[in-house]
């Protein structure tokens, strides 16, 4: 999968945290973590798509355990309720816009049903979304279940298109353009390097709130230097919403990655967002460091044979080194989306306006005015 074909943030001299990166500072640093995108733009008017995350290549028959957050629920997340209930993801992840989720969806059933054969199982895909219908015609529902298999289809590991690509393509965030983002964080311990991937669907914040290792980034670069996107006048600013996916091969329990869920939120929160009335900031967080738990069936012969799994989990003094590398990757993503997005004027003529570099790090003191 290319690169963005512009800078991203360390390329800027901007470096979030302490912790050193995984080598393609993307969620798929973890070992067998996927993804896929699929684009669509036709004109101005149509500018969506589909990004999926596939947490490792038999996900469909071999759950991991996971933990969600909700920040602000203006927003959808399906399949959370199980996850609460059992710890347990069961499929690949799917992004896209508020419109779409449904369509996205149905397509993951189906493809697990391609993986798995028919069978007496049942399947509730996790599908985000974020709105981008200031810059799409959301009401076209142009993502359609093929996109969706072409986007499981191409998912690779390596590095990770960033900015407008996939479900990505037509949000917003912090008045710039928004989009896909990613990064990773490692640490070394006792029993080995752990790695921290996080990706992020990015389609929220205010312009004046944005922050950048303190510095109030979104106040020097004001309106009058980077125009803000031309906003219905009942659009309430810092709507729109933003998912977080964290990925890791710690080996976690389920209460362990709704923790860590929990700290990405912190990220979030650090760089300006608030978690507005109308933006659903939802985050969910996965371990591949436990396999071998059975896919669920109504089949008597399912794992009768073992009625008991071996499970590990980190000690909780490592929590925190896990909490902060969460919170330095899912910022490092939310910047990634900012500095590799790409101006794009839509629908209705709207244009949402990158991040100029020169200002940024200008902003940040790192370039003479």
């Amino acid at each position: 999968m290319a690169d963005s074909p512009r800078k991203r943030v360390r390329n800027l001299g901007v470096v979030v945290g302490e912790h050193p990166t995984g080598p393609y500072n993307a969620i798929t640093d973890v070992a067998g973590v996927r993804v896929g995108h699929t684009t669509i733009q036709d004109g101005a008017a149509v500018n969506t798509g589909v990004t999926v995350v596939v947490p490792h290549d038999d996900i469909w028959g071999e759950p991991v355990f996971a933990g969600a957050h909700r920040l602000n629920g203006s927003g959808e997340m399906t399949g959370l309720e199980w996850i609460r209930e059992s710890g347990e993801l069961t499929t690949a992840i799917g992004l896209t816009n508020t419109h779409s989720a449904g369509v996205v969806r149905d397509a993951l059933v189906d493809a697990q049903v391609a993986a798995r054969g028919d069978g007496l199982y049942w399947s509730l895909p996790v599908v985000g979304e974020t709105y981008d219908g200031l810059l799409n015609d959301i009401n076209g529902h142009h993502v359609r279940a093929e996109h969706v298999h072409a986007a499981l289809a191409a998912a690779s590991d390596g590095p990770v298109a960033e900015g407008n690509v996939g479900g990505g393509t037509g949000m917003i965030c912090h008045g710039f353009k928004g989009g896909i983002g990613t990064a990773s964080r490692v640490t070394d311990t006792a029993a080995g390097r752990y790695t921290v991937g996080v990706l992020v669907q990015a389609n929220h914040g205010r312009r004046e709130r944005l922050r950048v290792n303190g510095v109030p980034v979104g106040e020097v670069i004001g309106p009058e230097a980077v125009p803000l996107p031309e906003m219905p006048r009942a659009y309430e600013p810092g709507s729109g919403s933003i998912i977080v996916i964290v990925a890791t091969d710690a080996p976690l329990l389920p209460h362990q990655c709704a923790r860590l869920a929990q700290r990405s939120a912190l990220a979030v929160g650090r760089l300006g967002g608030t978690g507005e009335q109308y933006s659903g900031d939802l985050m969910l967080a996965f371990s591949t460091g436990n396999r071998g738990i059975p896919p669920y069936a109504w089949d008597e012969n399912v794992d009768t044979e073992r009625p008991e799994i071996d499970v590990r989990m980190v000690a909780p003094q490592l929590m925190t080194r896990l909490f902060d590398l969460t919170i330095e990757a899912t910022e490092e993503a939310i910047l990634n989306v900012l500095v590799t997005a790409e101006t794009l004027t839509g629908r209705d003529g709207r244009t949402a306006h990158a991040l100029d570099h020169k200002l940024f790090r200008t902003a940040l003191l790192l370039e003479d005015h």
